[in-house]
């Protein structure tokens, strides 16, 4: 799939079908014949105007956080070439979401929303009106538009897509065992105890911790609790003190077709009077310099001796990112207030402690991921209560009461 980029000087829980999926449909199965062509693209401030060669099945719209874009699905579209961004529309982009779905993403200087909007009266165009908001509203609700009943394409009544594997997780690792009941119907979640084997990840300046014992320690711990309680079913990437590369962190989850993937951390800071915890999710932009600091260094451990152990593409990598399912990256945010809010009564956050970044381990594009730093090691009360047993505890009992909280909400809403 190609994406085509324009800027400000240019006149760009599980879900069904996994994105890997979806790609490779879009790359390798034909378009069909009578789709309409996307011919012309105007962004502004307060409007969008979207132009077709032919008849299309009608559009909806939808906007995202971190960073903020609308992004307009156009059934029975065919994308095409480039598009004027100007006012806070910043950049366009068109790419071929499914071989009958053309997708528009808009990235935007600031949060807006799509208010209303309609057809023309041949069918043939496509305006909508924005309106600048000072946060987030309406994120991942769509809105459909539907053409002139008279002049709306019909459904393909055939349709068919070819599917390869895209990143395929690697199989070379063995997969950890399953605690917890012996019901495949309940809900798996799959702990990654950070760092391990020639990697020790951070040392505390107050008694020498290892983070990399650290998140173990607290994975076992989360694992017992939930274990105890019975709910839901736990694997932990690693049981023992081993490295593993980072896709092989998140492929063990979606080998395992986990429902929730939540890799532990206990970070450093230059500052030793930063303290608490900190919940982040993936965004191909960072929340802000801190988050892309703390990604970029964490994304540099498959690197040993100059070899890059891992099998990350960076092109694919933003494909995923940006074209990742909608329902994947608001299940993982939801979950992440969640573990805020519960986690909270047991042990200290940060402020603003939902965070974005581009993570590696958080790329697995069919399973909420969330990566939880616990705290930091160079604080002498952190890594003091990190590493006690009653610390140990109270953060286990905070995870894994957000953990069954966020399950029972889904088993709720079937």
């Amino acid at each position: 799939m190609n994406f085509d980029w324009t800027d400000m000087t240019a006149s760009m829980h599980k879900v069904g079908m996994s994105l890997v999926s979806l790609l490779a449909a879009s790359v390798l199965a034909t378009q069909p014949a009578d789709a309409a062509g996307i011919k012309r693209i105007d962004s502004g401030s307060t409007e969008i105007f979207v132009a077709f060669d032919g008849l299309v099945e009608g559009a909806s719209t939808f906007t995202l956080a971190g960073p903020d874009r609308i992004a307009i699905d156009v059934r029975g579209g065919q994308a095409g070439r480039g598009g004027r961004a100007s006012g806070i529309v910043k950049a366009v982009r068109q790419g071929q979401f499914d071989p009958q779905t053309a997708r528009i993403v808009f990235d935007l200087k600031q949060p807006a929303i799509v208010t209303g909007g309609q057809f023309s009266a041949d069918g043939k165009s496509l305006r909508l009106k924005l309106k600048p908001v000072s946060g987030v509203a309406g994120t991942g609700v769509r809105k459909n538009f539907l053409p002139p009943a008279q002049f709306r394409a019909e459904p393909p009544k055939n349709t068919y897509s070819v599917k390869v594997p895209l990143g395929r997780p690697k199989d070379s690792v063995k997969l950890p065992k399953i605690s917890g009941p012996d019901d495949p119907e309940r809900p798996l979640v799959v702990i990654d105890a950070g760092h391990g084997g020639h990697d020790p990840g951070a040392i505390s300046p107050h008694g020498n911790q290892r983070e990399k014992d650290v998140t173990l320690a607290i994975a076992k711990a989360i694992r017992d609790r939930l274990v105890d309680s019975g709910r839901v079913r736990v694997a932990l990437t690693r049981e023992t003190d081993k490295f593993l590369v980072l896709e092989e962190r998140y492929g063990i989850a979606r080998r395992l077709g986990a429902d929730l993937f939540i890799s532990l951390h206990a970070d450093a800071a230059g500052n030793e009077e930063a303290s608490g915890a900190t919940v982040y999710t993936l965004s191909e932009v960072a929340s802000d310099r801190e988050a892309s600091k703390l990604a970029a260094r964490e994304n540099k451990s498959n690197i040993i001796n100059g070899v890059n152990l891992g099998g990350a593409n960076r092109e694919v990598s933003s494909i995923l990112i940006d074209l990742t399912q909608r329902e994947t990256m608001n299940v993982s945010a939801d979950f992440a207030k969640l573990l805020h809010r519960e986690g909270r009564r047991k042990m200290p956050f940060r402020n603003n402690p939902h965070r974005f970044a581009s993570f590696v381990v958080l790329k697995a594009p069919d399973t909420p991921s969330v990566l939880f730093e616990a705290g930091y090691l160079t604080n002498r009360n952190d890594a003091a209560f990190l590493s006690s047993l009653d610390g140990r505890a109270r953060v286990a009992d905070g995870v894994a009461t957000a953990i069954e909280t966020h399950f029972a909400r889904k088993l709720a809403q079937r």
